[in-house]
């Protein structure tokens, strides 16, 4: 029913988002206990330039193609930002210790308090729209 309205397509790309967050704060959490691990790999979690790319083509104009055959390829297909899943990529190329560990803790850290700072600048733009929506109803 909200799907349609840009309150709806906001909200359900907000609460995607925050889901991630949520996803990429275990992850951080993963590669700071493992900072000492020899060895060890960090993990990065992939979605946004994802979630662009989807919400970019669904604004791209094309040329309509005439399609003689129902298996013919279509020449554009937007992508529905709903199917776009955070992905989880193992960072094989650096390595930052002699162990051959690659995680540096500060930058971790740095990267924790990014998520927690963009968590809740998400919770407080949800709360705004409700509080939005809350005074149009009064």
């Amino acid at each position: 029913m909200f799907l349609q309205s840009s309150f709806g397509k906001t909200l359900d790309m907000v609460h995607r988002a925050m889901d991630v967050a949520l996803i990429r704060r275990d992850i951080i959490a993963n590669n700071i206990a493992n900072s000492d691990t020899p060895n060890f790999k960090r993990s990065v979690l992939n979605f946004e330039s994802e979630l662009k790319r989807a919400l970019e083509s669904e604004q791209r104009k094309t040329i309509p193609a005439f399609l003689t055959h129902e298996k013919h390829i279509p020449f554009h297909r937007p992508v529905d930002y709903r199917t776009v899943k955070p992905r989880k990529v193992l960072d094989y190329l650096t390595t930052s210790k002699n162990n051959g560990n690659n995680v540096d803790i500060e930058e971790e850290m740095m990267n924790a308090l990014h998520n927690q700072l963009q968590y809740q600048l998400m919770t407080m733009a949800v709360s705004n729209q409700f509080s939005q929506i809350n005074l149009v109803l009064r």
